[in-house]
Order: structure tokens, then C-alpha cells, then sequence
């Protein structure tokens, strides 16, 4: 039988907090056995290292492909200490014990989001690395394994603490960690290839990969709790990539308002800003300035914009900052703040400012949501408008300035949650009726909300008039020209009231649902 000297595994890309750890296992009486760079690392550093391959008596092979895959590593870890076949079959075979193993995996997202080749990003696919974890994480009652970086200063503390081992309690939760990480990597190889190879968003399996962003203030009440998780494969475009200049700590409502102020904003254009209140806009406006566009969408609604939201496709200037800190917001999402803004908006310190990267144009994405054991998945609508299918359905045609605000209108519902309709004149809405369930009520809200500027205003209704009731609320008001996407077995007798109201109206072809 072998000497029983307890040998740790070290094995890593990220060399973070490296030489500390190996240090603290040199120091507890452990001899490490090491691969490549990580062997030359410690050599370096005057640290006496095994190479693998003394260990194995097999040297790596094929550029580095095997170096671990070996009996007398696999062995070493997996078997059990306090069994006797096992211990006769080590002693027979000649394995000795490895009680730790320290491995990090080849950065396989970090190169794909690098936009490298296919090639490169398979030569960055890990294999030995998780069956190493995974041997190890198997084992964990009598191996310590270690996959993160951030985990060594605490066993380095446990060895200190426990004369140069570790608790039965720390080796499970490192190694339910272990299980957390490498299905996250194997979900975001999965989703990888499948994107190369042109499998489409929905597979047999869906694999996701999320870390941790961060703990929440709490979920959409105080007793419940909270937290955000960021997509390993999204890019920087992403809101939950955001950066945070300022301001309290987040909560679950915060980003879900946040999320409903950007896909808004993004849905309209560049230099674009909705205000948000529980997922529905009550205002947006395009304009040259972010404190033109402010006022415009504070003005289609100054009672529900009261503690809202507000997503600003563009950056924030000196004169946006101070129009911003005029009014009580929770929170501001843009693309950058001007240093002279920053100042301003630091007035205001209880105030949420994240930075979210300009937006890709035609970039596509899967949107995924929760319900009672499983998820739902659909493509976001994202699909640019086809206005060559937009079809004149009444005697009257829009004149130019009805049909700037149709086609606003018809960009900005795509962010009111349904049933929605959207009274807006030129770049800017007068009056939005969201998250009702009956369309009449949703015109009777938008219309309410613009009074008397709805004289000569446009509408958009993110889906069909069942009935020509609600588009008589929106004539009554004196809005002159409506789009809709029209399929409703009703259509005829819609179309009739709006010849009959001297009303333009437009059927788009597309619904604009948003629940």
C-alpha cells in the first residue's frame, strides 16, 4: 500500500488566491500534484509540486486533451476509505489518497462571449475538469473540493481551524456547489451548440445557465425574499448586465419596472424615454432631448408618473439630470450619464441610476417565464414592423401627420401590457389604457388621461375591436385616426363606425399582445 500522505489536486485557470492556498496546504502537510501552467505556477513561486504525470507514469498527451483522465487520479479520489475491498484493490493497484482536488474549468462563456471561433470555443470545453469536481463532489465525505476561487481564504480558515482538515458540513455545501456549477457549464455548452447548429430556441431539453446576481431588498413585498440571476450566454446589451452608479439597493419590483421601461423605450427608438408604473408606461415621447422627451411622457400622465420609473434610450445630460431630479422617481435607466449629470443625479442619493449598453439592432432573443412547476418560452417580440402589409381599411386615408403618430402609437404598445391602447400625437402619448380586461375600458382610460388633446390624435390597439364600442369612446374623444391589427369577425361593423365618424384607420396584420 502506498504511504497514506495526504495529496491535494490542484488544477486551475484562474489563478486568483492561488499561491495562498497552496501555500496553507503545504503548510497542513499536503503534497500537491499539479498539471501545466498551474505546476510551473508553483514551481515559480518556490513551492514543491508533483507533476501529474510522475503520479499517473503517463504523460499529457495531445495537446493537453488527457492529462487526468487516469486510474490513479480517478482512483485516488473516488475510493471510498472506509471500505475494505476498496482499500485492498488501492493497495493492489497501487492508488494512494487524494483528499482535496482545487479545480476551475477552461472559461468556456468568456470565450464565447468573445466572439471567438467555433474551434476555439471547442477547444474550451472542459473535460477533465468536471469529471475531476464531480468524482470529488461524489466523494465529498472524506473530499474536499474546491471550484471557485472565492471559496479559498474559508478553507484555508477551516484547515487552520481543524488541524489541517475540514468539516463534514463544509465539504456537502462545497460540494453541492460543485453540482451547481458544472450543470450550469454543460447548460451553457448546450445552449452554445445548439445555436450553431441551428437546433432553433426550442429543444428536447432546455438548458439554461444563471448565476447570482444579486440579493434584493426583497421580492414584490417585504415578507418576501428576492434575488436576480444573470444569464451566463446574454450579452452587455442585457438590462441585467446593468451597471449601478448610484442609489438604494434594488428590488424584485424595481427591475421587473425597469425591464417593462427599457423594452418600451427600445421597442420606439434611440432618443426614446417611458416612464414606468407596475409594469404599464404612462407616458412616452421621442425627442431631440432627454428633457424635451421627459416632459412630453410626464405630461401623459403627472399623477401615475409619482414614484415611476424611467428607461432613456440615449445619455444622460446636465439639462435631462436636472429635469430627472424635478420630479420623485425610483429609478433611471440609460444608456451613459455625462460626468456633469452624475453630479446632478448624486443630489438625489436615494435614487436608482443603472447603465445598460446600446442595444443591438435586430438582435433576437428567447423570453422564459415561470409558472406552477414548469416554464413557458417564446420568442421576445422584437420582429421589425413590415408597414408595406399595414392596409388603409376605410374611405379615409391618414394624412402624414396622423400616420407619424400611428406609427409611433404602434411602437409604443408594445410595451403596455394587454388590454392596451395608446392615444399619442406626433412623437409622444397623450393617454395610455393598459392591463384591462375589456378593451372599451383600456379607450376609455387612454382617452380619459389625454382630455381634451385627444381632439385630433391617433390610437393604436395592441389587438383586434371585438365589438366597434370602443373605437366609438375613441371618436367621441375626437381621435381622427386608429391602427389595429384587424381579424376580428366584427371587423366590418368597426370599419363602418369609423367611415361612419370620418375616422382613418389602418389594419396592421400583427397583434401586440403583452401579459
Amino acid at each position: 500500500m502506498p504511504p497514506l500522505t495526504r495529496k491535494a489536486l490542484v488544477s486551475v485557470s484562474n489563478r486568483t488566491g492561488l499561491l495562498e492556498l497552496a501555500g496553507a496546504l503545504t503548510r497542513h502537510g499536503f503534497e500537491i500534484v499539479s498539471t501545466g501552467g498551474t505546476a510551473q505556477a508553483l514551481t515559480d513561486a518556490g513551492m514543491n509540486v508533483i507533476p501529474v504525470g510522475d503520479l499517473t507514469g503517463f504523460p499529457e498527451v495531445f495537446g493537453g486533451r488527457v492529462k487526468t483522465l487516469h486510474p490513479k487520479i480517478f482512483g485516488g479520489i473516488l475510493y471510498e476509505r472506509g471500505a475494505k475491498s476498496h482499500l485492498r484493490q488501492a493497495e493492489e493497484n497501487g492508488i494512494g489518497p487524494i483528499d482535496l482536488v482545487a479545480v476551475n474549468l477552461y472559461p468556456f462563456e468568456e470565450t464565447v462571449a468573445s466572439g471567438a471561433s467555433f474551434q476555439t470555443a471547442i477547444e474550451k470545453i472542459d473535460i477533465g475538469g468536471p469529471s475531476l469536481l464531480r468524482a470529488a463532489a461524489k466523494n465529498h465525505a472524506t473530499v474536499t473540493v474546491l471550484c471557485d476561487p472565492a471559496d479559498y481564504p474559508s478553507t484555508i480558515a477551516e484547515l487552520d481551524a481543524n488541524d489541517g482538515r475540514t468539516t463534514p458540513e463544509y465539504r456537502r455545501r462545497l460540494a453541492a456547489k460543485v453540482f451547481r456549477r458544472t450543470a450550469a457549464y454543460d447548460a451553457a455548452i448546450a445552449r452554445w451548440f445548439a445555436a450553431e447548429s441551428g437546433d432553433g430556441p426550442f429543444p428536447e431539453w432546455l438548458s439554461l445557465s444563471f448565476n447570482l446576481g444579486a440579493e434584493l431588498r426583497y421580492g414584490e413585498n417585504p415578507h418576501q425574499k428576492g434575488a436576480f440571476f444573470v444569464d451566463g450566454a446574454s450579452g452587455d446589451e442585457a438590462l441585467a448586465r446593468f451597471s449601478k452608479l448610484q442609489g438604494k439597493d434594488l428590488s424584485y419590483n424595481n427591475l421587473l419596472d425597469s425591464d417593462a421601461a427599457l423594452f418600451t423605450s427600445r421597442s420606439v427608438g434611440d432618443g426614446t424615454l417611458t416612464i414606468i408604473k407596475h409594469r404599464i408606461p404612462s407616458g412616452v415621447a421621442s425627442a431631440p432631448t432627454l428633457a424635451q422627451a421627459f416632459e412630453k411622457a410626464w405630461a401623459s400622465d403627472p399623477v401615475a408618473g409619482f414614484g415611476g420609473v424611467v428607461a432613456w434610450t440615449g445619455r444622460i445630460d446636465r439639462a435631462g439630470a436636472e429635469a430627472l431630479t424635478g420630479k420623485f422617481l425610483e429609478v433611471v435607466v440609460s444608456h451613459d450619464v455625462d460626468e456633469d449629470a452624475a453630479e446632478v443625479l448624486a443630489t438625489k442619493p436615494n435614487l436608482r441610476v443603472l447603465t445598460v449598453a446600446r442595444e443591438a439592432v435586430g438582435r433576437s432573443r428567447v423570453e422564459v417565464r415561470a409558472i406552477d412547476g414548469g416554464l413557458l418560452a417564446q420568442e421576445a417580440d422584437v420582429l421589425a414592423e413590415d408597414e408595406a402589409a399595414w392596409k388603409v381599411v376605410t374611405k379615409r386615408a391618414p394624412t402624414a401627420e396622423e400616420l407619424v403618430s400611428l406609427r409611433f402609437a404602434w411602437k409604443a404598445i408594445r410595451g403596455v401590457v394587454s388590454n392596451a391602447i395608446v392615444v399619442a400625437k406626433g412623437t409622444a402619448t397623450l393617454g395610455i389604457g393598459g392591463g384591462r380586461t375589456s378593451r372599451v375600458d383600456a379607450c376609455r382610460d387612454a382617452v380619459t388621461k389625454a382630455g381634451d388633446r385627444a381632439k385630433g390624435a391617433s390610437a393604436a390597439s395592441d389587438a383586434f375591436f371585438p365589438f366597434s364600442d370602443g373605437l366609438e369612446v375613441l371618436a367621441e374623444a375626437g381621435v381622427t385616426a386608429v391602427i389595429q391589427p384587424g381579424g376580428s369577425v366584427k371587423d366590418a361593423a368597426v370599419i363602418e363606425a369609423a367611415d361612419r365618424r370620418g375616422i382613418a384607420m389602418l389594419f396592421s396584420g400583427r397583434r401586440h399582445f403583452r401579459h
